[in-house]
């Protein structure tokens, strides 16, 4: 295959990954504006994409993380990029499907892995950068998210607890409009800059730019529209997760999850930690919640969240090391991947439509479940 055109194929996976992060993670940032009715589903999801266009271009840091320490852009090519996104990719649909939460960041960095691994040998994977960068900021954003979540929350029923609950909860929610605009432009310093790693990553790999190089202009916006319109379709399916499954969220804990969770990841994005945006959200969600109230999260839900992200970077390390091998033999594999994932997105697609999630059905259950827990209150 001619070179150019692999790199334009892999520039449009590589954007469509983008994509999928973006209504795969909208409810990182809205869930709890929506379920505290600070926000309507339908504006905040275009409130988000705009802060998430915004916030795309605020910064490169994690950008360069992606492009020159997690893998050897000498020892691999255009092509086991392209089965290292169909891997990301896979995942990123497999679990929007089934609602979970799982990280973006992770599937994309699992299917890079894992494609460059099988296809370039263990030693073409900088493996102490990833430990420094990606594993250890994994672990500790959303403890450190969820422990501040959980102080806030705390101390804020406390010093409103002679207040009326109508005078503090209109305060809140004009607070959370605040706190979700801060999270959405974090959103979009950290998440949409992997995007934009993996595309300067494949230039290097193509001779196109020098190593070391940071990304284009035409790379940092293209991503960065990318990822606000796939964050304007919203990911309903998880914003129903986030916003009523993991805890019954109220709006002193809303303003508490948003503001702890984008503090972590602005001081992530800084520093160039490629962090997963869905953990920590979900880190300052369930922090929330045990500030409220010491049985005030459902395990269940987080115990299925937690496996997910276990099994996030070895499940598209897997499809991506298979994708990669297989692109990496000629025209003949790139093809061959590429159906197989067009295929499998298909079939997904088909199958969200039997039962579609949509903002409505969201504020419903959320509402019911309110209206649950004050008659059980």
């Amino acid at each position: 295959m001619d070179a150019s055109l692999l790199v334009i194929i892999v520039v449009i996976t590589a954007l469509v990954f983008d994509f999928t992060n973006g209504f795969h993670d909208t409810a990182n940032s809205m869930a709890t504006s929506i379920a505290t009715g600070a926000l309507r589903p339908r504006t905040a999801v275009a409130f988000s994409a705009v802060l998430n266009l915004v916030g795309a271009l605020l910064s490169v840091e994690v950008a360069k993380t992606i492009s020159g320490g997690i893998v050897d852009d000498a020892r691999i090519t255009p092509a086991i990029v392209f089965g290292g996104l169909i891997g990301a990719i896979m995942w990123n649909l497999v679990t929007w499907y089934v609602g979970l939460p799982s990280s973006s960041s992770h599937a994309l960095f699992g299917g890079l892995i894992g494609a460059t691994w099988i296809a370039s040998g263990a030693d073409a994977v900088h493996f102490g950068k990833v430990v420094d960068k990606v594993v250890a900021p994994a672990i500790a954003a959303p403890l450190v998210a969820g422990v501040v979540a959980m102080l806030a929350t705390h101390l804020t029923y406390r010093m409103t607890s002679r207040a009326r609950k109508s005078v503090t909860d209109r305060g809140f929610k004009a607070g959370q409009i605040a706190s979700a605009a801060l999270m959405s432009l974090a959103h979009g310093t950290n998440d949409a800059q992997k995007t934009m790693g993996i595309i300067t990553l494949t230039l290097i790999t193509a001779g196109t730019l020098s190593p070391g190089a940071e990304p284009p202009l035409w790379v940092i916006l293209s991503a960065a529209v990318a990822i606000a319109l796939g964050t304007y379709l919203g990911g309903w399916r998880i914003t129903q997760t986030l916003g009523k499954g993991l805890t019954t969220i109220e709006a002193p804990q809303g303003f508490a999850a948003q503001t702890s969770a984008a503090t972590v990841i602005m001081a992530s994005s800084h520093l160039g930690f490629a962090l997963s945006t869905t953990h920590v959200a979900s880190g300052g969600i369930m922090g929330s919640g045990l500030g409220r109230q010491r049985g005030g999260v459902r395990w269940g839900v987080a115990g299925r969240m937690a496996a997910a992200w276990g099994l996030t970077l070895p499940a598209a390390g897997l499809v991506g090391a298979f994708a990669g091998k297989v692109a990496s033999l000629g025209t003949l594999g790139v093809v061959a991947v590429a159906l197989v994932g067009i295929g499998v997105a298909t079939a997904i697609w088909f199958l969200s439509r039997r039962e579609p999630v949509r903002p409505e059905h969201v504020v419903d259950e959320i509402a019911a479940q309110a209206e649950t827990h004050k008659v059980a209150a």
